[in-house]
């Protein structure tokens, strides 16, 4: 106990007196926290700049255009005289699509006649171009059920059997856990425990190959050094864990369902594999360059595997499984669970469970390979003397 209660002390001490690790585990935690969040602090996209090319010009076109420019997803940037011009802003990047209203327009649905309108959506931004379909297709939609609501009350058709008869199965829907459906709420608490990850197994990759001394001038056992530095490990994230899960979802409004006990419970086995993993890696490469340059070419790769990005339901299996071996892919899934939708501990158990296993696995790896270097620094010490 007194050996790792001195690894620990030990470990805590270099956090605070060797400036990359502290650069890296204090300041660039503190970096990323006050700037990462920015940029999607207006939760949507509103109003995506669009041009018209109304080649009807009548009331109803300009009505329907009007529909259009007032939602809050779509505004007319520019009213253009032809498709061309149009086109030329689109290319120009300063409007992102084109709706094209037909001739003759007014007098097909005066007809009775289905008189579709074009849209012309830049897919290259895919957030944009989601915003600009669904925005105008509601107002499509919903200004054709006006437009047939009125053909059969003119008809003399009862209002509300026109109604039912233009709309028979209105769709009302409910964003769960998500009530501004905003991009922000979905991307920050999983970026969070992302940002976590990749900090810490660069903060945890330094500390080890950054050695002043000898592995084995350690009076703890290689058993003793891997669980102090685990531990002072864990009193460091005790003080970034609630900044990042709690404080800061608390300032972007982001939903919190969820009890912190629990959050902190759960956190446990990830700081753990994450920690013992950075371990495992210092111990492999041993030249501080080396895991620089590692966890910068894992970075992306993690950024996929984690599931936010792209559902890992969706991927191949392969690269499911290899996911599993990234304590970042459980935690998401099982932090968000627990802290925005208010999960227990025995909804996410198989999460829960999986970080234990790599926090125990990464673990035994590392005492492994402590102790390999203790005995090769022994032999080279004793071939020196």
């Amino acid at each position: 106990m007194i050996g790792l209660l001195t690894a620990c002390r030990i470990e805590l001490m270099r956090i605070l007196s060797l400036r990359p690790a502290f650069s890296v585990l204090i300041l660039a935690v503190c970096i990323y926290a006050a700037l990462y969040p920015q940029p999607y602090r207006n939760e949507a996209l509103r109003d995506v700049p669009i041009a018209l090319v109304d080649l009807d010009g009548t009331d109803s076109s300009r009505q329907f255009a009007r529909r259009i420019d007032a939602s809050a997803d779509v505004a007319i940037g520019a009213e253009l005289p032809d498709e061309p011009s149009a086109e030329r802003e689109v290319f120009a990047r300063q409007l992102y699509g084109i709706l094209v209203i037909p001739k003759y327009f007014e007098r097909d649905l005066l007809h009775g006649r289905q008189s579709p309108v074009a849209l012309y959506a830049d897919a290259s931004y895919f957030l944009i171009y989601s915003r600009i379909a669904g925005g105008v297709s509601a107002v499509a939609k919903t200004f054709g059920v006006e437009v047939e609501t009125a053909r059969l009350i003119a008809a003399h058709v009862d209002p509300a059997i026109a109604a039912a008869a233009s709309d028979p199965m209105p769709l009302t829907t409910v964003p769960l856990f998500n009530p501004q459906g905003g991009y922000a709420t979905y991307l920050l608490p999983a970026a969070f425990v992302l940002i976590l990850q990749q900090t810490l197994l660069i903060g945890v990759g330094l500390l080890g190959t950054l050695r002043d001394e000898g592995p084995a001038s350690s009076p703890a056992g290689a058993l003793a050094t891997v669980l102090g530095k685990l531990l002072a490990y864990l009193i460091l994230q005790t003080a970034v864990l609630p900044f990042y899960l709690i404080v800061l979802p608390y300032l972007y409004d982001i939903p919190r369902l969820g009890n912190p006990l629990v959050i902190f419970v759960f956190s446990l086995p990830f700081v753990v594999s994450v920690s013992a993993l950075g371990m495992v890696v210092a111990a492999l490469f041993r030249s501080p360059l080396t895991v620089q340059l590692v966890f910068a070419a894992i970075g992306i790769p993690f950024l996929f595997l984690a599931g936010f990005s792209w559902p890992t339901e969706a991927m191949p299996k392969a690269l499911h499984y290899l996911a599993l071996l990234v304590p970042s892919s459980s935690a998401i899934n099982g932090i968000v669970s627990v802290s925005q939708l208010g999960a227990s501990l025995s909804d996410v158990r198989t999460p829960f469970l999986t970080l234990w296993a790599l926090a125990l696995f990464y673990g035994c790896l590392a005492v492994r390979l402590e102790a390999r270097m203790r005995r090769s620094y022994e032999a080279r010490s004793s071939l020196a003397s």
